[in-house]
Formats: C-alpha cells, sequence, structure tokens
C-alpha cells in the first residue's frame, strides 16, 4: 500500500470555503461553474472567479477539479463547448463528469484535459471502471453504495494509473449515488441537475385512501417519521482500510457547507492522513474534531457492508455545538485583531483552531471594539475586535465557542 500519493479533497461551494480549504490542508478542491454541476445552491464560480480560485489554489500547490456532473437535456449541450473552453482557459485541473455524452464531448473539446468519472455515473464494478478507463477517464469516484471488498476487487482488475476516489465524510442520498426524482416530483427542481430540495429531510406520515385527514405514523413519533433521512458518513476512524483497498482520494462532500465546515473537516482529515502516513495513532483530540461541525448522527455508511444503522428516523435536524465567534485578521503585540461571526462575551472561553495543530484555547479576559474601547460583549455581526493573547495565530484562524 502506497500512501505517498493519498489526497484530501476538499468542497469549494465559494471562494471563501476555497481559501479555508487551502489553508487548513486539502490538497485539492472540487467546484462548480454557473452551470452544469450539481449543487446550484452555493455561490458557484464565474469565469473571473474560477480564475482567481485556480490561480490561488495553485499558488499553493493545489489542485481544482471542476464539476460538470449534472445529467443535461438537449437544449443545454449547445452550451457545453463554451464551459469546457473557459474551464480550460482557467487552466482547472480536471474536469468530473457523470454523463457519457459529456465525457465525449470533453475529448472532442479539451482533449488534453484530464477527466474524473462522478460518482452520479454510479460506478459499482471493474469491467464499467476499465471500459471508462479506455474512454480515458482517469480518475473513478466510485458509487457510495460499495463495501470496502468490491473497491478493493476494482482496483485490483483495473489498471493501476486509473485513480479511485470516494467519499469518506459529508451528508448521504438515499437514492442510488444521489440519483433522486423525489424533489422533481414533489416541487419541480431537478436533483440531476443540482437544484435538489432535500426532500428525503422531511417528516412524513401514512394515510389509507378511504380514511381522508387520518393519519398514521410509520414509526412509533407522533409526529410522523424520517423515514428517508439519512444519517451522515464518517470514516475518519478507517482511513488505513480504505487505503488498502485502493483508494487515494478521500473526498469530503460539502459544497453547500460553510468555510467553517470546510475548515474543520479539511483540517481533521489533513491530520488524519499525515498520521496515516506516519504509521501513529489518531490522536482522540483530532477524531472529536469532526463533531464540533454541524452534522447529523454519523455512521460508516456501505463501507463494511449493508448499513444497518445508516438511517436516522427521530428528526432531520442537525447536532451543533460550537458557533463560529470570530475570525482572526492579524496578530500583534499581544493582541488578536479579528472580525466577529456570532456573540460572544467577556470571560467566554473560548477555542482557536489553527491548521494542522491542536486548537488552542484562551479566556477571554479582555475586550475591546475597532476604536480600542472596552466592551463586555461582541453582538455586532462583522464588528472589528480586540481581544488580549500572549500567543500568535495565523491569519484566518478560527475563534470557535461552545454553545
Amino acid at each position: 500500500m502506497n500512501l505517498d500519493n493519498l489526497e484530501v479533497l476538499s468542497p469549494a461551494g465559494s471562494f471563501e470555503s476555497l481559501r479555508s480549504a487551502v489553508d487548513y490542508g486539502a490538497d485539492a478542491v472540487y467546484l462548480g461553474g454557473q452551470s452544469f454541476g450539481m449543487r446550484a445552491g452555493p455561490e458557484n464560480f464565474t469565469y473571473d472567479s474560477l480564475k482567481a480560485a485556480v490561480g490561488l489554489a495553485h499558488s499553493k500547490g493545489v489542485n481544482v477539479y471542476l464539476t460538470c456532473n449534472t445529467l443535461p437535456r438537449n437544449n443545454e449541450i449547445p452550451y457545453f463547448r463554451q464551459f469546457m473552453e473557459e474551464a480550460n482557459d482557467c487552466s482547472v485541473d480536471a474536469v468530473i463528469v457523470a454523463d457519457l455524452g459529456l465525457l465525449s464531448l470533453v475529448k472532442e473539446y479539451c482533449p488534453d484535459m484530464e477527466v474524473h468519472m462522478s460518482t452520479q455515473t454510479g460506478i459499482v464494478n471493474y469491467v464499467t471502471a476499465r471500459e471508462l478507463y479506455n474512454m480515458g477517464v482517469k480518475r473513478v469516484v466510485v458509487a457510495r453504495e460499495l463495501s470496502l471488498e468490491e473497491i478493493a476487487e476494482i482496483r485490483a482488475k483495473t489498471p493501476a494509473d486509473l485513480d479511485i476516489e470516494a467519499f469518506v465524510h459529508g451528508a448521504m442520498c438515499v437514492s442510488f449515488s444521489g440519483r433522486c426524482l423525489l424533489s422533481q416530483y414533489l416541487v419541480n427542481r431537478d436533483a440531476n441537475r443540482g437544484e435538489c430540495a432535500q426532500p428525503c429531510r422531511w417528516s412524513y406520515s401514512l394515510m389509507e385512501e378511504t380514511r381522508k385527514g387520518e393519519y398514521y405514523p410509520i414509526a412509533e413519533d407522533t409526529d410522523g417519521t424520517y423515514i428517508l433521512n439519512a444519517k451522515d458518513l464518517c470514516m475518519i476512524d478507517h482511513l488505513a482500510k480504505v487505503a488498502e483497498a485502493g483508494v487515494t482520494s478521500f473526498k469530503i462532500e460539502g459544497r453547500a457547507k460553510s468555510s467553517y465546515y470546510v475548515s474543520v473537516i479539511t483540517n481533521a482529515y489533513r491530520m488524519a492522513v499525515d498520521v496515516l502516513k506516519q504509521g501513529a495513532e489518531l490522536p482522540g483530540w483530532v477524531r472529536e474534531e469532526v463533531f464540533k461541525v454541524s452534522h447529523r448522527p454519523y455512521c460508516t455508511g456501505f463501507f463494511f457492508g449493508h448499513p444497518k444503522d445508516c438511517q436516522y428516523y427521530p428528526n432531520s435536524g442537525y447536532i451543533r455545538e460550537y458557533d463560529v465567534a470570530a475570525v482572526v485578521d492579524e496578530c500583534k503585540g499581544g493582541r488578536i485583531y479579528c472580525t466577529q461571526r456570532n456573540k460572544f462575551c467577556k470571560g467566554d472561553e473560548v477555542e482557536i483552531l489553527v491548521p494542522g495543530k491542536k486548537f488552542g484555547t484562551l479566556k477571554v479576559s479582555e475586550l475591546l471594539n475597532g476604536n480600542e474601547e472596552p466592551i463586555e460583549s461582541a453582538n455586532h455581526a462583522m464588528m472589528k475586535l480586540i481581544i488580549s493573547c500572549e500567543k500568535e495565530y495565523p491569519p484566518n484562524s478560527i475563534i470557535r465557542i461552545k454553545k
């Protein structure tokens, strides 16, 4: 097992999230343009912002993969040439494709562009992976429904220079590899074109046809049940086994998530991969980091066989125990100069997250506003603040507080 080429692949739904991924140790990021991407909700990237994003990432040695992984209709195909020409001009390192037709067009329009085949393709066997390789694909993102044994067999029966990527963390879809019609049926938002309304997170009850208005909960909860709601995936304790199966790119879900989420989870998996390469044991505090973002209860998905406990019926809410209090702008003269994100007060105990290290702790003994006037609480969004602190922390370190 070669651990040298393991990749931490982080989501970037906005420029702020991209900076977070780069700062906190991602080897590569994946992001979307204004079309052809499976996340219509995030900011995504215009031509100019994509060019700037690639420039920033490449200056730090980070690769950029551009998503064009929707299932486009006939009327969208004529626009794909311009999309690819702009991607090529921005120097993205690869495009992520789900559709065989788009794969053929990528090869026609940009023959030197590296292509990764998306999890939406539904790659579940070595024959498909091998045929995609023969069609010019450099990497396959295997279906989330595969076990480690199945991934290992794909690895064993495909060319060694075909990369294998797999999701190791984040939200999971109840439908096969994200191919879902529920959202389009219920609210006319096509999940296969990046517009999912997540109806799998809604509460459902049964009603017998002849008894109008009489609802029967599917579970014991009298408010109904979240029968389609999945837990979140978390494999931070099992990365060695994922690597042994032949996965070289550890993908973090979350292009619709906050930059704080991207910072924390990227940092945790970066440190976990580094520990794995050193042959050391994962420190408990690194494992605990994944619980310091908004998340649903965690599970291991299909990696160890049938996911007997991956559905979560009580509710669709997140567990959220920490808030971002502020972001560090600079440190000098025994002070932290920062920008507020959520309310906190003088006397509070806070944690300061820094890239690649264990978080620091600090009691806010002195709190000043931007005019250096003493205040008791920081209660205005984006206000400039000054906190006394003997240690120095790099810019963009995150000050967080337990709720």
